[in-house]
């Protein structure tokens, strides 16, 4: 429970960083920003694994790269679920993909591994 929470924690950082740097990628309100990173979570969780698995042999012809488009899916999913948060299209859902990335990575080499998992 605590690495969820932690994990929510840093996917709503890395939300509201692309909320302020890409273009496209918006909150209404601190409510949905909180939801979002909750629901990304969840999405994260059980979704992806199965279009991870589904898609591998693109990702291994792209070289990982095709994960992007795999993030940006989830994020744009999420955005589905919610009405206060609007992604508008694929590009901003790629650069929301990049952004929450980079944060987790950061994030991933400050956070002691008790609080991990």
């Amino acid at each position: 429970m605590v690495r969820f929470i932690v994990q929510a924690l840093v996917t709503m950082v890395g939300l509201w960083l692309a909320d302020y740097l890409i273009t496209g990628v918006e909150f209404l309100s601190t409510g949905s920003l909180i939801a979002a990173a909750i629901i990304l979570g969840i999405v994260n969780a059980f979704v992806r694994p199965i279009l991870v698995v589904v898609t591998f042999p693109i990702t291994v012809i792209t070289l990982g790269l095709f994960l992007l488009v795999v993030n940006a899916a989830m994020i744009g999913l999420t955005s589905m679920f919610l009405g206060g948060f609007v992604v508008d299209g694929l590009w901003p859902g790629i650069g929301a993909a990049i952004v929450t990335g980079i944060v987790s990575w950061i994030a991933g080499a400050f956070i002691p591994d008790e609080a991990k998992g």
